[in-house]
């Protein structure tokens, strides 16, 4: 897949955003562009307002100020379908209706693509076969949801997004419940979708060595406010974990990959 790079694809923007629930403000003055076709991962301590700046990003949540843009138009003000079409969003432990097959899931993902009774086409399709392809979960068509292992689950829930044929995806802990074969195996998905077809990528997780040698771009958040941003290289450092984690560690290249890998003390 090539792109046009002065094009905007899913690009998702955040200006001095403000996100509460009720009374409680969980995030202040935000700004935040998310990188066109990269993989970008937030982390985090917990209760740092990663997934509650992830949802917001995905329209499910409306900030209470500021201004949140999807490709230089205000996000609250679009349609759920609209956003739909062009963003694709993975929840933390989604949930299918028990007998659901890998097959009817997917074609889910076309329902922001398709008209009030309208019928579904060889477009809608192409679309769904090329998401289980992505996924490597052609072979699990036919399998009911329920019957697969968390990480074909997983993939099976990603193959849905896929299908919505947005240019972003916002994925919250993607990884959380799988073992370690399965979160590498998703991870390099991520990076392959960017890579290879021009995704941009947002992804929650915990594992600050995961997200440093998978992710381009990295936020660092804590207490709703952004600590550092910017490549693992330049924001993974001993005093950043610790400031923002209260771990010490030492910083050190990674052997295999040559990203920043930390070993706490």
């Amino acid at each position: 897949m090539t792109t046009d790079k002065t094009t905007r694809f899913g690009k998702i923007e955040g200006k001095g955003v403000h996100i509460a629930y009720g009374k409680r403000r969980i995030v202040e003055n935000l700004d935040l562009a998310i990188p066109e076709r990269r993989f970008t991962a937030l982390i985090g301590p917990n209760g740092s307002g990663k997934s509650t700046i992830l949802r917001t990003f995905a329209a499910l949540m409306k900030p209470s100020g500021g201004n949140l843009l999807l490709d230089g138009r205000d996000l609250t003000k679009l349609s759920t379908r609209e956003v739909a079409r062009k963003v694709g969003v993975l929840l933390q432990g989604p949930v299918a209706p028990e007998g659901l097959t890998v097959a009817d899931l997917v074609r889910q993902g076309r329902y922001p693509h398709q008209q009030l009774f309208g019928r579904w086409s060889a477009h809608d399709q192409e679309a769904c076969e090329e998401a289980l392809m992505l996924t490597g979960t052609t072979d699990l068509s036919d399998r009911a949801l329920d019957s697969l292992s968390g990480g074909q689950r997983q993939r099976a829930w990603i193959a849905m997004t896929l299908a919505q044929q947005g240019e972003a995806l916002l994925l919250d802990e993607p990884t959380t419940y799988l073992d370690l074969e399965h979160q590498i195996e998703l991870m390099k998905l991520i990076k392959m979708l960017v890579a290879k077809h021009g995704k941009t990528a947002v992804a929650v997780l915990h594992d600050i060595n995961q997200a440093a040698r998978f992710a381009e771009h990295i936020v660092i958040l804590k207490d709703g406010r952004i600590t550092a941003a910017g490549e693992p290289e330049t924001v993974i450092s001993a005093e950043t974990i610790f400031t923002v984690f209260n771990v010490k560690t030492m910083v050190i290249r990674d052997p295999v990959a040559g990203t920043p890998l930390c070993v706490p003390l």
